[in-house]
């Protein structure tokens, strides 16, 4: 993601160019797409684009997808991404289980498990079933597999692959949770925090430039922001902590240490079977981070909205319709639901393994090389 659309004619951009066509082949599908489209779709020149599809079909990237009806000249050659020239693992550690998917180049799961998890185990322990659940998930070891992408409960700095003070979990700070499975699994490794991984493959679903805030509901409480069609993680990758914004000044204590947070509220009022509380106590810190960031879409997402979705869009939409009306502004944002409860934060890890081949990244990340070359 955040990057240009067009292409450049230079040398130390063939990296760059490449991922930009192979993310058109990824778009278009089965379908296929023809050179003279991707000449036009990237700036580059057809000469460019012959040489850089040239180059992924030796690699077993790109295929022939058949020829277009001809309109006057010759008949064009259509190619198209072959899926199952690359894989990545997608791994969810949550508080209390993980789930693991293999996915294809085209995002298409082709494998998947869950297991029971504590995480509050020791870490040794943690990285072992974790790394279990990968070997599980890649079968026989016949597809290859580019990677392995780790989504877990944040803060961390993703860039070292480090995890801070989880909330309810202190012992993982500073535990270098990346290096650890990637030597548990011989597979490179990246890491993020599960509401941004979630968001990640939520923003490749959306076609160009795109705001919107992922809000997951499931043992905890957080957001993955997506604004300008980047993923936004902040300064020091601490964006997106939506659960612990304040919203209750002599609230119920807090798992990190305040009081009257948003995730406290909400998940007590879930223990209670109060879902139209929680709905509305999620609509509140909706509202607050519309208020902010002004975006006009919000999706929902993770376990606990998945067990009544229809109850908690109508929950959250009536607060934000209410504060927009307030605001002279008329209706409030569109809310959405992903399906699927938690299992997009694992389609997502995978995504931080090939979003980067198609040069779809976040943040400061979007102008590294993509990883293959042209």
């Amino acid at each position: 993601m955040n990057r240009s659309n067009t292409g450049a004619n230079l040398p130390t951009l063939r990296g760059h160019n490449a991922a930009l066509v192979l993310d058109l082949l990824r778009v278009a599908g089965e379908r296929g797409i023809s050179r003279i489209e991707l000449a036009e779709r990237t700036g580059l020149t057809p000469q460019a684009v012959s040489k850089i599809t040239a180059r992924l079909r030796a690699e077993g990237l790109a295929a022939e997808a058949g020829r277009r009806a001809s309109t006057g000249g010759k008949p064009r050659t259509v190619l198209r991404l072959v899926p199952e020239a690359g894989h990545a693992v997608g791994l969810h550690l949550d508080r209390d289980g993980l789930t693991v998917v293999l996915v294809d180049l085209a995002g298409t799961v082709v494998s998947s498990r869950t297991a029971p998890l504590d995480f509050g185990a020791p870490a040794d322990e943690v990285v072992a079933a974790a790394a279990v659940a990968v070997a599980e998930v890649r079968g026989d070891g016949a597809r290859p597999v580019l990677g392995v992408g780790a989504a877990v409960p944040g803060p961390l700095d993703h860039r070292d692959g480090v995890l801070h003070r989880v909330t309810g979990f202190p012992q993982w700070d500073g535990y270098r949770l990346g290096d650890a499975l990637a030597g548990r699994t011989g597979l490179p490794v990246a890491i993020d925090k599960d509401t941004n991984a979630a968001a990640l493959g939520l923003a490749l679903q959306t076609p160009g430039p795109a705001d919107f805030a992922y809000l997951h509901l499931g043992t905890g409480l957080g957001a993955g922001l997506v604004l300008g069609g980047a993923l936004h993680r902040g300064a020091r990758t601490g964006a997106g902590e939506f659960g612990h914004q304040t919203v209750q000044l002599d609230g119920v204590r807090c798992g990190c240490g305040g009081r009257g947070c948003l995730e406290a509220l909400c998940l007590a009022a879930v223990a209670r079977g109060d879902v139209a509380e929680a709905a509305r106590v999620l609509g509140t810190g909706a509202a607050n981070l519309v208020a902010l960031l002004d975006i006009d879409r919000v999706v929902l997402g993770g376990r606990t909205v998945a067990a009544d979705p229809g109850a908690y869009v109508r929950g959250v939409r009536a607060v934000l319709d209410e504060r927009a009306r307030r605001g002279g502004a008329g209706g409030g944002p569109a809310v959405d639901v992903t399906a699927g409860g938690d299992r997009p934060v694992a389609e997502g890890a995978a995504q931080l393994v090939l979003a980067p081949l198609f040069g779809r990244v976040g943040g400061e990340d979007a102008d590294r090389d993509g990883g293959w070359g042209a």
